[in-house]
């Protein structure tokens, strides 16, 4: 019989990466579009979506390589993947409303 958590881990390591390309591409995408017409609300928008890719990536590094059990550290490792969020999606509200 084979064994489904090695292959669910890696499934899950793939969708991770599918999910930072998607948004590395939405901020190339928004930076192309910035670039073309330099208007404060592409700006805004641009910088969000970098924030947000950042933000996936640090939670993606954060979940491969685990947590400590120190609850002080996964305190740390929580906030310092939920800020890039925060600014990113804060970024995104003021380039719709600006």
């Amino acid at each position: 019989m084979v064994d489904v958590v090695p292959v669910a881990r890696g499934l899950l390591v793939l969708m991770r990466f599918a999910v930072f390309g998607l948004t590395l591409g939405i901020t190339l995408i928004s930076f192309q579009a910035y670039q073309k017409r330099q208007t404060a609300r592409l700006q805004y928008a641009f910088l969000g979506f970098a924030f947000i890719s950042m933000g996936v990536a640090i939670s993606s590094v954060i979940t491969q390589f685990g947590t400590s059990t120190a609850p002080l550290v996964n305190i740390f490792f929580q906030m310092s993947e939920t800020i890039p969020f925060i600014i990113g999606f804060s970024m995104l509200y003021v380039s719709l409303y600006r």
